[in-house]
């Protein structure tokens, strides 16, 4: 018997790939606009709190271990967790997703948090070179974390929907742990670059 490769999990490894293109355009405006503008990207983003950006990076790839933790359940099979809320080695798909969800959604927040101070600061979208650059990158990604959060939320819902979880739900599971980690691998890169690159 000849076993194929997962049509939805190919698809969605495809559908990454054209997301590595376009997040690479991105680097790719932030670069060329930060060579054009002098010592003005090193002036502005003295204002960026790293200490405050690492704290919520440490969030993000933390949430990582908890979907894949998440996806690994999901393969075995196991929904829901069977034992107690705190023996964490008992824990199925659900609850790994829902602490993965709720470390995304505090990840948006803190960024959100981060743009007001930004703001009040004098650092808009329409300011300058680097708050434009700042803004769409930063702003694109939080985009696409937003999108994973909502994922989280169908696959939770699809498992408490069917009668038995089984290997479409899985597959399903570790199509949203795939573009999790696409999307803390692109925090890594953007973090690298706008707040430690000098």
């Amino acid at each position: 018997m000849i076993r194929r490769p997962n049509t939805v999990a190919v698809g969605t490894i495809v559908w990454l790939g054209s997301e590595v293109m376009f997040f690479a355009g991105l680097f790719a405006i932030y670069f060329t606009l930060r060579s054009m503008s002098g010592d003005l990207f090193a002036t502005e983003a003295e204002r960026l709190n790293v200490l405050f950006a690492t704290v919520n990076t440490i969030i993000l790839l933390a949430s990582s271990f908890t979907c894949q933790a998440g996806a690994n359940a999901a393969e075995h099979h196991q929904a829901f967790r069977s034992g107690s809320r705190w023996q964490l080695s008992k824990w199925g798909m659900v609850e790994w997703f829902y602490l993965t969800y709720a470390m995304g959604s505090v990840f948006i927040i803190l960024q959100v948090f981060e743009y007001v101070v930004l703001v009040q600061e004098g650092v808009t979208l329409s300011s300058n070179s680097y708050g434009s650059a700042f803004y769409i990158t930063t702003g694109f990604h939080g985009l696409h974390v937003t999108g994973g959060l909502f994922a989280f939320l169908f696959v939770i819902g699809r498992a408490y929907a069917v009668k038995r979880f089984a290997h479409k739900e899985a597959t399903s599971a570790h199509v949203i742990s795939y573009y999790w980690h696409f999307v803390d691998v692109v925090w890594i890169g953007l973090y690298l670059v706008i707040y430690w690159l000098k």
